[in-house]
């Protein structure tokens, strides 16, 4: 009866047939198979992992897979057995998937892999792991012939791959969020690698005391951390960054990436949320790692604020998450959020949370002056225009002085003057963004938060 199935199933299909007089012998009823699931952060390792171990192995056969219907996991009983939508041998199929370097890496869609150990015949199957029709991971599957012996080396097979996976560095020390598109090259995958430029400490425009909270919370505690846990502390941490929109939160997270180069960054926007589980699991991957929420208002309001069970769930999946790591995750929280008074008090006022609020305020003169030598660019500033500048911006923030000297600068290039910043060009900027524009223009770019301070010629 077993011998009639291995006929019947083999039919014409080329595939089939490879796998017949690769298991030669062997009856389809003796054929087992064992499984793992990988992450999706994983796919390039665990692709050179498995490319690795068939390198040593000159003798396998590669062949690529084609299924006629991509919603399920693809599976080696797929291969064995007939069905309406069979699948079969096709060309070798590659996704180029970005992990940050200048060239994009090659990875298989599907692929199987005919090789022997001694006389053991085994096949190894790389495919996605389907959820709901998309991509969530990677699924590679192992068949050999019943018995201690098949049944030991899949299991030394599998030992040996997640050890290679394991060490596999593809997107450690990088900045990724999971975002399943294509970029403008046409290079895919289900995480985006992030550019982000080098911010320098110099760079970073805030008050000595914010910044001296900022290294002790930071860099003091990453290079104390192994100390820490030598005392069994718990080494994950949690910021909350707050303060008025445009003070320079997100640029001190390009600036904390720049000088963690040892963590993986994750980012997660406000619609990226629903994921909040897959990016736990990914922190606890690839630790140690940097965690950014922003705008954790969005699902981190009070309940009272609460519209729908939804919003409630996306919390509690928040905080248990947190929860949920162990003490000894090398994991660093940062929340950000321009309304600290919406937030829920279960995730704001619980140490072990979030152990350290961190305010990003509108900035000083001494700051104001600072932001404007930072965005200057090739501009030339007297003196006299920079305590102008400094005058007109007073309960502004970084990013309306930012913009502000962008708009200086293009009206210098409008009007085919040199570089050197001029009042003209200070009052043209100013009197677009504050007054032209209306109230909503002025909101939208971070401008002066009270009525600005009348013009003040230069003397």
């Amino acid at each position: 009866m077993i011998g009639y199935v291995w006929r019947a199933v083999s039919g014409k299909s080329a595939l089939r047939k490879a796998l017949q007089k690769h298991f030669e012998g062997v009856q389809l009823g003796e054929i087992v198979t064992a499984a793992r699931e990988f992450p999706i952060i994983s796919r390039v390792d665990v692709q050179m992992a498995v490319d690795q171990i068939f390198q040593d192995r000159p003798a396998s056969r590669l062949l690529g897979i084609h299924a006629q219907m991509g919603h399920e996991t693809p599976t080696l009983a797929h291969l064995f057995a007939a069905g309406p939508f069979p699948m079969d041998i096709g060309p070798l199929q590659h996704d180029e998937v970005d992990i940050g370097d200048p060239l994009p890496v090659r990875c298989l869609k599907n692929g199987l892999w005919l090789s022997k150990d001694h006389s053991l015949a085994f096949a190894v199957l790389l495919g996605p792991s389907m959820r709901f029709g998309m991509v969530g991971g990677v699924h590679v599957e192992i068949a050999v012939s019943k018995g201690e012996q098949g049944a030991q080396f899949s299991q030394e097979f599998f030992r040996d791959l997640e050890v290679r996976v394991g060490a596999g560095r593809t997107y450690r020390g990088r900045v990724i969020s999971l975002e399943s598109q294509h970029d403008y090259l046409g290079r895919g995958g289900a995480v985006k690698v992030h550019r982000l430029r080098a911010v320098k400490r110099e760079d970073v425009i805030l008050p000595l005391k914010t910044l001296k909270l900022l290294d002790r919370n930071v860099a003091g505690f990453v290079a104390a951390r192994e100390r820490i846990k030598a005392l069994h502390f718990t080494s994950k941490k949690g910021l909350l960054f707050y303060g008025p929109p445009g003070t320079g939160k997100t640029h001190t997270i390009h600036y904390l990436a720049s000088q963690l180069p040892q963590h993986t960054t994750l980012l997660i926007t406000a619609e990226q949320v629903g994921l909040i589980g897959e990016y736990f699991r990914l922190a606890r991957f690839l630790q140690p790692a940097m965690m950014v929420i922003e705008d954790v208002d969005l699902i981190a309001r009070e309940r009272e604020q609460m519209h729908n069970p939804g919003q409630e769930i996306l919390l509690n999946k928040l905080l248990n998450e947190m929860d949920g790591l162990r003490e000894d995750a090398d994991v660093i929280f940062i929340l950000t959020t321009n309304r600290p008074d919406h937030l829920e008090p279960a995730l704001a006022s619980r140490p072990g949370r979030i152990d350290q609020a961190i305010e990003f305020p509108l900035p000083d003169e001494e700051g104001r002056r600072k932001l404007v030598q930072l965005y200057s660019g090739g501009l030339e500033v007297s003196p006299p225009i920079m305590d102008l500048l400094v005058r007109r911006t007073e309960r502004a923030s970084p990013a309306f002085i930012k913009e502000l000297m962008r708009r200086a600068a293009q009206l210098k290039i409008e009007l085919g003057t040199d570089s050197i910043l001029d009042q003209s060009a200070v009052d043209g900027a100013i009197e677009e963004m504050l007054f032209t524009g209306g109230a909503l223009n002025l909101k939208l770019l971070g401008g002066p938060a009270a009525e600005p301070i009348p013009n003040t010629d230069v003397r």
